[in-house]
């Protein structure tokens, strides 16, 4: 995997489903049957490549295939939107970097999301530590920046119905999922990014997600060059029939595609 340089982002999409992923388990429709490759997708996650660094932001349950199908070779931090399951459960998995690069790996995530891992794998954090558990530097975060080996990261805080969830802005970049609602205050964060990303999770309206429709409004709004949209399910429709109807400067994301900023 090339890296990007003079401060260049290269973001990958490792996965772009929902929590139950596409094709969904007994499911026969359209997209769950495609052969289209963009429309097989695994729980959301993205990596962020620059100036050498490796972040990953969230890390589900299929992290181990993600890292693999990508080829991903260093790791220097997962930083976490929020505690879901869809989000957290592929965390064991970071201790092959442990081994690999013989060093720790650190987490960054909200006070919330660390006492879920805390409560999802304690034997990580026993005091009599299991030899084979993962190896971690826990790193709080709140609504400010903070800076992980000079890539400074503005949080945008979101909510996921009631609960919060922390979406990111790196330089023109910014990733938002499993939102359904943005305030004033946090949009302004958000415009003036060039590359913006957006949760859609299907056509019709969601409690705790925005729809298709919603979310190419708020990306009108915003006039991003370019946006993309992940966290989609089966419902949405097939890859290359969707892309035909969105906005030209909108289109859907997929597993393994690779966009620079």
């Amino acid at each position: 995997m090339s890296e990007t340089t003079n401060n260049r982002l290269k973001v990958t999409f490792l996965g772009t489903g929902t929590s139950i992923g596409v094709p969904v388990i007994t499911c026969d429709c359209p997209v769950c049957v495609s052969t289209d490759q963009r429309d097989k997708r695994t729980r959301t996650s993205a990596m962020i490549e620059v100036n050498g660094h490796t972040f990953v932001i969230d890390c589900g349950p299929d992290f181990r295939h993600q890292m693999l199908r990508q080829q991903v070779m260093n790791l220097d931090a997962v930083i976490f939107t929020h505690e879901h399951r869809d989000h957290i459960a592929g965390l064991d998995d970071v201790r092959a970097f442990n081994y690999v690069l013989n060093k720790k790996i650190d987490i960054y995530g909200s006070d919330q999301v660390m006492e879920a891992i805390r409560i999802e794998f304690p034997y990580i954090f026993s005091s009599s530590r299991y030899f084979g558990a993962p190896q971690l530097t826990i790193h709080p975060i709140d609504d400010r920046k903070f800076t992980i080996l000079d890539t400074e990261f503005t949080p945008i805080m979101v909510l996921h119905e009631k609960l919060p969830v922390t979406g990111f802005r790196v330089g023109d970049f910014t990733y938002i999922t499993d939102a359904s609602f943005i305030s004033d205050a946090e949009m302004d964060k958000i415009k003036g990014s060039r590359v913006v990303v957006l949760n859609a999770l299907r056509n019709s309206k969601h409690v705790s997600h925005f729809s298709v429709n919603e979310a190419v409004e708020i990306l009108k709004y915003l006039k991003p060059e370019v946006a993309y949209l992940t966290h989609l399910s089966h419902f949405v429709g097939l890859h290359e029939e969707v892309n035909k109807k969105l906005p030209g400067f909108i289109r859907l994301a997929y597993d393994g595609l690779v966009v620079e900023v």
